[in-house]
């Protein structure tokens, strides 16, 4: 498998569905409710069926999990992308511009490709494992953010099946209330593993995450050199095999990780 060459695709595709995004945003579009309650557009339909077209083109013998349209594809491809085709579909409907297109190629279920395109900023992330990841800028090196004297900042991402009484949530919430600078609930995980990646926040943390969006920003995030640990301190991969209730990782610097496990560790008891 040529990962250059997925890579060069999974972004053209990316940048592609973000300019249609951004050309149609300002015109209007049909907004309705899914099963569960989340929210689906014409903008969401419009960009999915852009970028599946071209990987099927470019790869038709792997398999595709789609956020809106499902699982197509050979079932025993060892080869899956995992396609977000607007991650923040909840901001776009209120009018708030903050969303991106969300890309990930996985072997057997573990993350060797992600891509992430902020259509309004009109700016790509990119990774292959092992190798680093890039950014509009070139390299994205380790973030040195400084650690202020009123905590992190961190963003908060949960599954949709989440309810609201969920005891584990309020207990999770209210311990990083109490030790953040800021929580964000930016209703776009793949937005928050950018921000963490590039150093504009300190940390990441996920209950039950949804599996279509997580493995591309987590290793855009990994190969920019931070550590994603699971609540239960193991190193945490991604990797889409995973049940929801496994999906539950804090992602920060080295120097902060461990401080931060030791909180929802604590607060999950």
């Amino acid at each position: 498998m040529d990962l250059d060459h997925a890579r060069r695709v999974a972004v053209e595709a990316a940048e592609a569905a973000g300019t249609l995004l951004r050309e149609r945003a300002p015109g209007g579009f049909g907004v309705r409710a899914k099963e569960g309650g989340d929210l689906v557009t014409d903008l969401d339909l419009a960009a999915e069926k852009l970028l599946l077209d071209r990987i099927r083109a470019a790869f038709p013998e792997h398999r595709v999990v789609a956020e809106e349209s499902g699982v197509s594809g050979d079932s025993a491809a060892a080869w899956t992308w995992f396609v977000d085709p607007l991650d923040g579909t909840n901001n776009l409907a209120i009018g708030l511009p903050l969303y991106v297109v969300g890309l990930a190629l996985c072997h057997q279920g573990l993350p060797r490709l992600g891509v992430v395109h902020d259509p309004v900023g009109r700016q790509t992330w990119s990774a292959v494992r092992g190798r680093g990841a890039l950014g509009p800028r070139g390299p994205v090196p380790l973030p040195r953010r400084p650690r202020g004297p009123h905590g992190p900042v961190i963003a908060w991402t949960q599954g949709h099946d989440v309810s609201r009484d969920d005891p584990a949530v309020r207990s999770l919430k209210a311990a990083l209330d109490v030790r953040a600078r800021r929580v964000l609930q930016l209703w776009a995980p793949l937005l928050g593993w950018v921000l963490l990646a590039r150093g504009d926040i300190d940390a990441v943390v996920g209950y039950r995450a949804e599996a279509v969006d997580l493995p591309g920003g987590l290793l855009i995030a990994q190969e920019a050199g931070l550590c994603v640990r699971g609540f239960d301190g193991e190193l945490f991969d991604g990797h889409t095999g995973l049940p929801a209730r496994r999906r539950n990782f804090v992602a920060a610097c080295p120097e902060l990780v461990d401080d931060l496990l030791g909180l929802v560790t604590a607060a999950t008891r």
